[in-house]
């Protein structure tokens, strides 16, 4: 090839380069078809990824949201667990400060009210006996 040729193709080339700054579409003419349904094409797929952007934002505004309120939920949660220990501590302390002497008392006074019943069914068994041999006695 000759350096004429290759002027002659570098130039066809130079002339028909696109220029970084606008589309493929404004330097053919092209089938106005082809053209309207590329449009429709790249606006659709721009609507479908701002949508798909805008759910993700959505969806991670709603997660923070969540999260927001699951710690707020389990700040509740465990000042109540604190006061519930508190307060089971406290309902212990006072069981075995007070209640149980108490219970102690009521199960030594059963226990005695246990024998003395035992020994009042004793005695009656035995004021039934005297009143027999009492009868029989007066009898003869």
């Amino acid at each position: 090839m000759s350096e004429e040729d290759v002027n002659k193709w570098v130039g066809d080339a130079q002339d028909t380069a696109l220029s970084r700054s606008c589309s493929c579409f404004e330097m053919h003419c092209h089938d106005p078809v082809l053209s309207r349904l590329a449009t429709q094409l790249f606006t659709k797929t721009k609507d479908y990824l701002e949508t798909e952007v805008s759910t993700g934002q959505d969806m991670y505004t709603l997660l923070e949201e969540v999260n927001r309120l699951t710690i707020t939920k389990h700040a509740d949660l465990r000042s109540l667990v604190v006061n519930l220990s508190k307060t089971l501590k406290e309902c212990n302390h006072m069981y075995a400060e007070l209640i149980r002497p108490l219970l102690l008392q009521i199960d030594q006074f059963d226990s005695k009210v246990a024998m003395i019943e035992a020994n009042a069914y004793r005695l009656d068994s035995y004021t039934k006996q005297l009143k027999a041999r009492f009868k029989q006695l007066q009898e003869n």
